[in-house]
């Protein structure tokens, strides 16, 4: 700007300046303490500003738990649904006593105009969690992306790359890495308490196959309900129907979701939590015929079995009961967990002696909280790494990815874990990634 420019009072200037000073006029003698951060409030200065993006179902549970957070400020939501946009302004308006919380329908929108946004929860379909988190995360936002973090293992690649250039904080919703009864026995595994370990079990359920058909086209409904070459995103284009929309009906299909990354990307993570990945340099997959339990072989001996049966999440099975186990096995015992235990399960009563201990000792050496949310938003403070950071996000879901690919190819297969790609295998090196639809690629 010149010289003379600065000394110019325009009309834009003038209008501003008495909005300034009737705002001033109008200010109350009274400021509430807690937007002066007292009462043990944080002020408003102080609060991570939060949109969120995709919040039906997962989503919505989570805006609902971050909405708890008390250094968190939700500003914005953005849903190509209509009604899950309104449900979710309800939701933050209701929190906070007012009508502040802006919707949007597209997530390029509220990335390119709301600039005071620090972070975003992506909870979108799986077809655009890397896609919006590689937007956010070029728009300086940090991201808590829920799983899977990708459909290709290309796709994974491009999010960590894009958090590192730009210097933002990622974490993957593989929570169960920062639950109790989970972190104890992961911790039971890497500390040694279990011997060393020679066998892991992650559990992959099957999911009934993923489709490879089209439904019978339906009419659109309006585009300010649902834009729907918006919601099917990088996807391959194919008709509305409401049974891709409804109740997660997308899952199901090849186009828009992965196999044994949906269970995988949570399970796989933990398993390798507790293991020295440090000098694993491939994988061979074991191919036992379509969704069986797959064995797979680390290059530093230990056998890594994905789990697979047929049947509800919750039907118990021979290493533990209900949803998202993992099992660690050693000279020494073992020790499982998954969802909804009271406590972990353990070869021998005396290990669960050491729980308390074990947890303390965790906490300690590592300063996480036990609480995969809270975690996040500590690192957005310390610009440290999260407990589920891109690297591990990429390692868990390559392996997941390529059990996926040793399935469809229906063969034995190795894998380079550093390079992340097949050994002598150009056809599955070909299935690492996937075309993106025009406009939405990366």
């Amino acid at each position: 700007m010149s010289h003379d420019n600065r000394k110019t009072l325009t009309r834009r200037r003038f209008l501003g300046r008495g909005a300034m000073a009737a705002g001033a006029g109008a200010l109350p003698w009274y400021v509430p303490a807690s937007a002066r951060g007292r009462g043990g409030a944080v002020a408003p200065s102080e609060r991570i500003v939060m949109g969120g993006i995709g919040l039906g179902g997962r989503g919505f549970y989570d805006l609902g738990y971050m909405l708890t957070q008390p250094d968190v400020q939700w500003v914005a939501v953005c849903d190509v649904l209509k009604g899950r946009r309104n449900a979710a302004k309800k939701l933050v308006d209701d929190k906070y006593g007012n009508e502040d919380c802006a919707t949007y329908g597209d997530m390029r929108e509220l990335l390119a105009e709301r600039t005071d946004v620090d972070a975003v929860l992506i909870a979108t379909g799986d077809r655009w969690h890397a896609l919006t988190s590689i937007l956010a995360l070029r728009a300086g936002k940090d991201v808590y992306c829920e799983k899977p973090a990708c459909l290709t293992m290309a796709q994974g690649r491009a999010v960590a790359e894009t958090a590192r250039r730009y210097g933002r904080v990622y974490q993957t919703g593989a929570q169960r890495l920062s639950e109790p009864h989970h972190v104890f026995g992961i911790e039971m595994a890497r500390a040694g308490r279990l011997g060393e370990i020679h066998t892991v079990y992650a559990d992959c359920r099957w999911r009934d196959g993923l489709r490879h058909d089209w439904l019978p086209a339906e009419p659109e409904p309006p585009k300010d309900e649902l834009d729907w070459d918006l919601w099917l995103g990088p996807s391959p284009w194919r008709p509305y129907n409401a049974g891709y929309v409804n109740g997660g009906g997308w899952y199901h299909f090849y186009d828009l979701a992965t196999d044994v990354a949906m269970w995988g990307a949570h399970t796989v993570a933990q398993a390798l939590a507790g293991l020295d990945m440090t000098d694993v340099s491939f994988l061979e997959f074991e191919y036992a015929g379509p969704d069986k339990t797959m064995v797979t072989r680390l290059s530093n001996g230990v056998k890594l079995v994905l789990f697979r049966v047929a049947g509800s999440v919750w039907e118990p099975c021979e290493y533990w009961h209900g949803a998202c186990g993992e099992r660690f096995d050693g000279p020494e015992g073992w020790a499982a967990a998954a969802d909804g235990y009271a406590r972990p399960d353990v070869s021998s009563p005396t290990l669960l002696r050491e729980y308390q201990t074990v947890l303390a000792d965790y906490t300690s050496r590592t300063q996480r909280p036990l609480d995969h949310v809270r975690d996040f938003f500590d690192c957005v403070r310390s610009r440290r790494d999260p407990v589920a950071s891109p690297d591990v996000m990429v390692r868990s879901m390559n392996i997941c990815l390529a059990a996926d690919i040793c399935e469809q190819l229906r063969r034995n297969l190795k894998f380079d874990l550093n390079k992340a790609q097949f050994i002598d295998d150009g056809e599955a090196n070909r299935l690492r990634c996937r075309a993106m639809r025009p406009p939405y690629t990366i």
